[in-house]
């Protein structure tokens, strides 16, 4: 019983410090962004509107996660080295 709660232990710890590794970098959100604005409008694509909103993105670590903002509003997620893009709200 005492080795497995040690195998589960450095499971735990092996995962936490993985998590920690892989946490998107600011310019990891920054890239998913500008590449979702250009996929949903090409106008936008070539305006350049999705490279401001990436420099506009204010980034926030929380260790094994991060997310930016814009406007106050969260533009992205990411964990695990995954980044997703989150729809614009469209309430005024």
């Amino acid at each position: 019983m005492a080795r497995t709660a040690v195998v589960s232990a450095l499971v735990a710890a092996a995962l936490t410090a993985a998590a920690f590794m892989l946490n998107p970098t600011p310019e990891a959100h920054r890239a998913k962004i500008k590449e979702a604005i250009a996929e949903r409008s090409p106008l936008a694509a070539a305006l350049g509107l999705g490279a401001l909103t990436a420099f506009t993105s204010t980034y926030h670590a929380l260790g094994v996660a991060s997310y930016t903002t814009v406007n106050e509003r969260v533009a992205s997620i990411g964990a695990l080295g995954m980044v997703f893009v989150l729809q614009p709200s469209q309430d005024k």
